[in-house]
């Protein structure tokens, strides 16, 4: 990629951010309709789960093969053919006739997402290459979560209470095509020098280990052992064979030699562990305030901005830290405050006050905000910088896995303590297994933020770039 003038820079990372931006405002949004969407379209809880987890499933099982083709083909054609996907999706998705179809346009969307957000981080490292100045562009990226986050409540609120719940998509139309052209105008193309091929055998393996896995979680509740047990059996046969195939492929899927790195591995579980309590927290707060306060969907959308403005400030502030003190102190700082929150639930009973509630939202957001800066350096620095793409991706892989799990997980919990009740009996009750389950997730994020952000963590990560370079070279040779 040619060096480029500090404002064509800015204006690199307004665009790949205007990407974020309807990716993450979908989710958001959608939290907010979901009561509406179980009303209109007659949705069981596993159907709810399933709008939100066909995309991040389909987002988590593709985003790896995105960044390596992008690192291949080109990042900014693949980009651009992810936002028409994505728009398209979007279309499809206000036309959905009934929840089955939902579902299906849903993956779509994520088909295209999946060529949004990991190309984007790498155009971002590509464009940004003095770490100091790509620590504060990546804090810039991860206050856009947080802005989606503040603005997601509120347009979903106004949207749902005015319009429908189908008016949700339409959000994603002119900013899609906005953000299709001032690519085609502006964002300069790359590749890598060396990108990895394609491998196909990978790809079906982490499909049908993250598919199986999903599936086995959210029917579990509403089948037999029978019904689910065979998905479980076929989520660990394709753990193993990745586990046993990979490792053999010169230019894997998965670069498991990354993982040899402790703050990479650190970074990974803790993604997977902060995007799980985040699918959670808005899973089950949604329906908590909808379903069982009875509040309308703008009236939700208000009771969540004590959660989404602490986000919005503490991004670009995470980001800071990040570029100045290094990722431990906002680490630290995150996996309390999450695993206070979820405490605050689980001990107390935060929901049935208001005050407790709020509190228990702020410390959430402030988590949250701190959490993603400091996932997303780590996972690319030390990195090789033709293999941004991949490296990217396995950090956007582990946050939309650990959605997907936290919406299955908490929503198989809580469909097995309401079972045949109403929300509004027996929501508080059935909820405070899974409010455990997302103070467990902080307490993660916690240990493992101390753990593998100290020298021997920061020697692992030397020492596994060194042997990287080392095994690169040959295999460089033999490939030609």
């Amino acid at each position: 990629m040619p060096e480029l003038s500090h404002g064509r820079r800015m204006l690199v990372l307004a665009i790949c951010c205007m990407s974020l931006l309807i990716v993450s405002l979908d989710n958001t949004v959608l939290n907010v309709a979901l009561p509406s969407l179980q009303r209109e379209l007659n949705a069981s809880t596993s159907g709810l789960q399933w709008t939100i987890d066909a995309y991040t499933l389909v987002l988590a099982s593709l985003l790896m093969l995105a960044g390596s083709t992008a690192d291949r083909i080109g990042r900014r054609r693949v980009f651009m053919a992810g936002l028409v996907v994505f728009t398209l999706g979007s279309l499809l998705c206000s036309l959905a006739p009934d929840l089955n179809w939902l579902v299906v346009f849903r993956m779509v969307q994520a088909v295209g997402g999946s060529m949004l957000n990991p190309v984007a981080m790498s155009i971002i490292t590509n464009t940004f290459t003095n770490p100091r100045e790509r620590a504060r562009a990546i804090g810039v990226w991860g206050a856009v979560v947080g802005l989606s986050m503040a603005a997601g409540p509120l347009v979903g609120g106004v949207l749902v209470d005015s319009v429908g719940w189908r008016s949700i998509f339409w959000v994603n139309l002119p900013v899609g095509l906005a953000a299709l052209l001032l690519t085609w105008r502006f964002v300069p193309e790359s590749r890598a020098p060396r990108a990895r091929r394609p491998d196909p055998v990978g790809q079906v393996l982490v499909i049908a280990l993250f598919g199986s896995l999903t599936y086995a979680i959210i029917e579990a509740p509403h089948g037999t052992w029978r019904s689910t047990a065979p998905f479980a059996a076929l989520a660990l046969i394709a753990l193993l064979s990745l586990l046993r195939y990979e490792p053999r492929r010169p230019e894997p899927l998965i670069d498991l030699r990354f993982f040899r790195s402790a703050p990479f591995s650190g970074a990974t579980v803790i993604a997977v562990s902060a995007f799980a309590a985040l699918g959670g927290f808005l899973f089950l707060s949604t329906l908590y305030l909808q379903n069982v306060r009875g509040l309308s969907a703008l009236e939700a959308g208000l009771w969540m901005l004590p959660m989404a403005v602490p986000t919005f400030l503490c991004a670009p502030l995470s980001g800071r830290l990040v570029g100045s003190r290094g990722p431990r102190l906002p680490l630290l700082f995150a996996g309390g405050a999450m695993t206070v929150s979820g405490l605050l639930f689980a001990l107390f009973e935060a929901e049935t006050s208001n005050a407790t509630l709020v509190v228990g939202y702020v410390l959430f957001g402030v988590g949250f905000g701190l959490v993603n800066a400091p996932i997303t350096n780590t996972a690319v620095s030390g990195m090789p910088t033709d293999q941004a793409g991949v490296a990217s991706a396995v950090a956007s892989t582990s946050r939309q896995l650990g959605q997907t799990l936290g919406v299955a997980v908490l929503g198989a919990v809580l469909a097995a303590g309401v079972g045949a009740s109403s929300y509004a009996d027996t929501f508080v009750t059935a909820s405070r297994p899974g409010w455990w389950i997302l103070a467990a997730c902080g307490a993660v994020v916690l240990v493992l933020g101390a753990l593998t952000t100290g020298p021997w963590a920061r020697g692992t990560a030397e020492r596994a770039a060194a042997r990287l370079a080392t095994e690169e070279r040959p295999r460089a040779g033999v490939g030609g």
